[in-house]
């Protein structure tokens, strides 16, 4: 695996990795992890990868799936 690019988009930690013929676009926020596994062969270059990391409307499903992973994590706490 090899880190093609590593930055800050909206706050979060993001690497962007090329492997087994994808990128793999993970972001981290605190202790969440989500990561976009993305054919090389579907997008024509890494600008490509520029322009997911920043579209508007991506980063807002982005944000939504980072506070949705967050609740789950506070039921799991308050069940133990």
């Amino acid at each position: 695996m090899q880190i093609i690019k590593e930055t800050v988009v909206e706050g979060w930690k993001v690497t962007v990795y090329s492997w087994n013929n994808k990128y793999l676009l993970k972001f981290e926020n605190g202790q969440n992890e989500l990561t976009y596994k993305v054919s090389q062969l579907d997008i024509t270059s890494e600008n490509d990868v520029e322009l997911f990391l920043s579209d508007p409307h991506i980063k807002e499903q982005i944000r939504h799936t980072f506070e949705k992973m967050n609740e789950t994590l506070s039921i799991f706490y308050s069940k133990i």
